[in-house]
């Protein structure tokens, strides 16, 4: 016997429809990055993503496989694509131990969440940049693209 309404407000068109927003261009690169989340579609469509991109991906399915890998690879690995919110180890941690290893290792924390909060507490750490999810390979390739360019 229970009644729902959902009221919505009504939309007023603001742009010309006729007019598509500008798209930035897709960039690429030839860097090798780690992409670190625990969903594993996230990891596949990630990765298929950044290859298309031309990067070469490293993949990570939590923080302390993360944590393993930049630390055998120090040298390596030009950029972390870091998910926030994972199992045992989080984004939060694993940033925080990826900089005692590497400490001008670029890093982007990537979250389904917003940017405030937790993931804002990160980005005062020093993390490079944010990526809300889903994000596209426009997106992606811009953040990397930004990110990459500030670090030259």
């Amino acid at each position: 016997g229970t009644e729902v309404h959902v009221y919505l407000p009504i939309m007023q068109e603001t742009s010309d429809p006729a007019m598509p927003e500008p798209v930035e261009p897709i960039q690429g690169g030839v860097e090798r990055i780690l992409l670190v989340d625990d969903e594993e579609i996230v990891l596949e469509v990630g990765r298929a993503m950044l290859e298309t991109l031309g990067y070469t991906v490293l993949i990570a399915g939590n923080g302390q496989e993360a944590v393993r890998s930049v630390s055998e690879d120090r040298d390596a690995i030009d950029l972390v694509v870091l998910d926030m919110i994972m199992p045992g180890m989080n984004g939060g941690e694993a940033f925080d131990r990826i900089r005692e290893i590497n400490s001008t290792l670029p890093v982007i924390l990537s979250s389904g969440y917003s940017r405030n909060g937790q993931a804002e507490r990160i980005i005062r750490r020093g993390c490079d940049g944010f990526l809300q999810k889903p994000f596209n390979i426009s997106e992606l390739s811009q953040k990397i693209a930004e990110i990459c360019k500030r670090r030259t």
